[in-house]
Formats: C-alpha cells, sequence, structure tokens
C-alpha cells in the first residue's frame, strides 16, 4: 500500500467523484423474536410475540410465524391476542438483546470503520474503500451474513446499492435471510415499480395522502413536477420526491452519536402514592444510568415524563452545572422534577438524559454531591461498576438497590418507547 493511502475507510472520508460508492444496509430478521427462539430452541415455529402481556402492552416485534396471523409492531396486545390467540407472548429482554447486537456491529466493523447503526438490529456500511481487500460489495455482504449467522446463529438481510436510501429498501426486498443487489446504473429500474409505502420517510397518512392523489408507486411520484410537490408537502415533500428520483447524497455517519437516553414505562395499574412513585422512579434511574455507564457517557440534562390516567402529559427538565451518570444522583433529580403539583393516577412515568457528554472528559468529572459541596459516599463508583458488570454477565435485576427488593411483583408493567436513544 502506498504511503499516501489511507486504506479502506482512511481518515479523509471524502467521496471521490471518479469512484462509485458502495453501500450496505444490513438488517436483523424479527431480531428480539429471533434471539428468544435461540435461547429456547423450543419456540421454532411458533408465533413469538414480543411485548409483554399485561393488559396495556405493546408489540415491540413477531417472530414470522405472528405476522402471518397479523400481527405487526406497535400494535397493543389484546389485538395481537385476538388475532393471534395461539401466540407466545415474551417480556423484552433488552439486556440480551444489547449483547448480540455489539457482537453483530462487531462483526460490520470487520470489514470498514464506516458503519452507522440505525438501531440495535440494523446499520449501514460503506464499503466503498474496503473493495481492494474484500472483493465486491456483493460478495462482502455475502461474507458478513455468514460470520453473523456462524458465530451468533442468527440471519441477517442484507441491501446493496450506490445510495442509501435505496440499499435500506433493498434489505427488506427478500427478507428473511435475503440478499438484494442492484446495479449501478439501474437504480431507477429498480425503484420506478415499488409501492409508494416502501419509500424511506411515507408513514401511513403520507400513504393515504399519496394514493388519494392517485400516486401508488415511487416511480409515479418521481415524474410529478418538483414545484407541485413542494407547494403540496412542503420541504418534506421535496426530499420524499428526491429519494423518488435517488436524488440521496448522504454518507454513512459512524460518528453519530447519542442526543438522549432513557426509559419510560406503562403500567396495567395506575399508581398512586409517593411510596409508589419514588420506587418506579428509582427503577427507572437503575437502568438509565447503567446505560449511560454502559456507553460512558455522564448527562447535563433530566427529563421526567409524567401521564396521567386522562392521557395529559407532564415534562420537566433541569439542567446542571456539571453532569451527572449514578442512579442515585438521577432518582434525586427525578424526585424534584415530578410534577408533585399535578393530580394523579399515574399511568405511564419516563426518566431521560440528554446533552451528553464522555463520562471521562474534562467537562464530566463531578457529581452532584461535589457540585453541592458534600462528600459523595465511599466506593460509589466502583459499587455501580460491580453491579452494571454482575448484572450484564447474569442478566439485569439481579443486583439492585435494597428499596427494591420489596417492588411489588403484581403490578405488570409494559415498555413504552422504551430504551430510547436519539
Amino acid at each position: 500500500m502506498a504511503d499516501d493511502d489511507p486504506g479502506p475507510g482512511g481518515p479523509s472520508h471524502l467521496p471521490d467523484p471518479n469512484v462509485t460508492p458502495w453501500i450496505i444496509h444490513l438488517d436483523l430478521d424479527a431480531f428480539y423474536a429471533s434471539v428468544e427462539i435461540l435461547d429456547n430452541p423450543r419456540l421454532k415455529g411458533l408465533p413469538v410475540i414480543i411485548g409483554g402481556n399485561a393488559v396495556r402492552s405493546v408489540v415491540s416485534t413477531c417472530s414470522y410465524e405472528a405476522r402471518a396471523k397479523g400481527v405487526r409492531s406497535g400494535m397493543p396486545s389484546a389485538e395481537a391476542h385476538r388475532l393471534c390467540p395461539e401466540g407466545v407472548f415474551l417480556d423484552v429482554r433488552m439486556w440480551r438483546y444489547r449483547e448480540l447486537s455489539v457482537r453483530v456491529m462487531d462483526i460490520f466493523k470487520r470489514y470498514t470503520p464506516l458503519v452507522e447503526p440505525l438501531a440495535l438490529d440494523e446499520a449501514f456500511l460503506d464499503v466503498t474503500g474496503s473493495i481492494r481487500l474484500f472483493g465486491p460489495a456483493p460478495a462482502i455482504a455475502e461474507r458478513i451474513r455468514g460470520e453473523v449467522f456462524s458465530e451468533t446463529g442468527l440471519t441477517i438481510s442484507a441491501g446493496v446499492s450506490t445510495v442509501k436510501h435505496l440499499a435500506k429498501i433493498a434489505s427488506g426486498h427478500k427478507k428473511p435471510n435475503g440478499l438484494t443487489v442492484i446495479e449501478a446504473g439501474r437504480e431507477m429500474e429498480f425503484l420506478r415499480p415499488l409501492d409508494i409505502g416502501k419509500l424511506w420517510g411515507v408513514g401511513k397518512v403520507t400513504e393515504k395522502t399519496f394514493r388519494g392523489l392517485g400516486i401508488d408507486t415511487i416511480g409515479q411520484l418521481a415524474d410529478l413536477p418538483q414545484d407541485y410537490v413542494v407547494s403540496r408537502f412542503g420541504q418534506g415533500g421535496l426530499h420524499m420526491w428526491q429519494l423518488a428520483n435517488c436524488l440521496d447524497p448522504r454518507e454513512v455517519e459512524p460518528a453519530r452519536e447519542a442526543k438522549s437516553l432513557g426509559n419510560e414505562e406503562t403500567y396495567a395499574v395506575d399508581l398512586d402514592g409517593q411510596q409508589d412513585l419514588s420506587r418506579e422512579l428509582l427503577a427507572l434511574s437503575v437502568k438509565v444510568a447503567a446505560r449511560l455507564r454502559a456507553e460512558k457517557l455522564a448527562a447535563l440534562t433530566v427529563t421526567v415524563k409524567a401521564r396521567d390516567n386522562k392521557f395529559k402529559t407532564h415534562t420537566r427538565s433541569k439542567t446542571l452545572a456539571r453532569p451527572v451518570s449514578s442512579h442515585g444522583e438521577l432518582h434525586r433529580l427525578a424526585l424534584e422534577l415530578f410534577p408533585h403539583d399535578k393530580r394523579g393516577p399515574w399511568r405511564l412515568l419516563g426518566v431521560s438524559t440528554s446533552h451528553l457528554v464522555q463520562a471521562d472528559s474534562q467537562s464530566a468529572p463531578v457529581d452532584l454531591f461535589e457540585a453541592s459541596g458534600l462528600k459523595a459516599p465511599k466506593g460509589q463508583d466502583k459499587i455501580s461498576e460491580a453491579m452494571d458488570a454482575i448484572n450484564n454477565r447474569f442478566g439485569p435485576g439481579l443486583l439492585k438497590p435494597a428499596s427494591l427488593l420489596d417492588r411489588p411483583q403484581n403490578i405488570p408493567k409494559t415498555p413504552g418507547p422504551q430504551n430510547k436513544r436519539k
């Protein structure tokens, strides 16, 4: 390799107009459900539904057997029960999904440093600079798929294209366990006949509006005058029109950082009373703090969200002089921010953090004790680290604050938009 050659995905990731870009989108198949089947092979072939079995549960994902019955992500569990009474309903095990996600992402990084995760189960890879080492982009995609299966037991679908959003569409074209390659120069040939609902960013409401205008395919949207689309749909419509015409200059962004981390839960039994509220806020704070420490982050802003039984939501935030990352600090702030002046009972609670900084940076060494002139408890950091290590290895909740030991087990909880990372 020449001295001035930065190698695959080198330090100056500047697009070369003379080089065809190659992007792979990889998406694990029915990830949460597949992990449960992997850990319990007796579930294979059964309609597995992840998201809990409580009255207010929402389906996080489900196996393809359940999808064949009409079950979909985001559907209330009550509706899923009606459509698929024989379904196997399981709680979310986020710690286990994260564990396998890390292993899969590490496989991606063997082939390029330009990896942009979109979620635990999917990512974009720019392999333009890796082709000399590993062969054509489709071959790289096949190698990755094979290594993911051999090393984790999970199947993954891939889409290969010269355009970012088209790679994402392609990865879902032959699910599950499929590979779709869109050759350079044939992007519009592939894109135009597709249903308008396949276009990245078209939700149910927009899709309904398009169909009301007689726009049923991506090609029909692409053929509309640009000015008309902008006047009818604004800048969002312009972006969709550009994608429909395969105009997508966005690059893979490997350095994307989390803007916020949080957890929230919807309760099947409404919460009322200071003891229950404090305990649930502590449980949420423990989860958020563990995630902050796992990613070596600390937060300058803490937000509490509370929704009452009339579906009115109250949100309050506080930005601190110094960042925090321990569950004790988060819990004290959550209690301070909770809307005690509002009337419950409460059906949803959430704790989230934002304005995140590296925990080991010079801007993040001091916790609330120091900021308030108090002395922090000895060994607090070591205790938290030990708790994280044991819970990561043996499962969440094995070690927890003593005040959570008597947490009622008869209050079924269901994840809302839980484990949020933005």
